[in-house]
């Protein structure tokens, strides 16, 4: 089942981030964890989910990454501290 989703990936609470589209955000992150992709997420060691929406379609998911990466720091830590304030891994609560 296709599920468009944009997350956001973070090294530790206010660490280095990622910000990816996936239709498949329990295969995707699984990826990241394991450093199944040699990628700038294994490099820098950002593994834990710190936040994530369903998007109505990849268009839209793909469009929403766009914006959310053009944002600026401040900016994307308050919108994953407005829906996860202890930066809690939500990879598990996903499964």
């Amino acid at each position: 089942m296709i599920s468009p989703t944009v997350y956001i990936l973070a090294s530790k609470p206010h660490g280095t981030l990622y910000i990816g589209s996936t239709s498949n955000l329990t295969q995707r992150v699984w990826q990241h964890k394991r450093d199944l992709v040699d990628s700038f997420c294994t490099k820098y060691g950002v593994h834990s989910l710190v936040y994530f929406e369903q998007c109505d379609d990849m268009y839209a998911a793909i469009c929403r990454e766009r914006q959310l990466k053009r944002w600026n720091r401040a900016w994307k830590i308050q919108l994953i501290e407005s829906e996860n304030p202890i930066w809690e891994d939500l990879y598990f609560s996903i499964l």
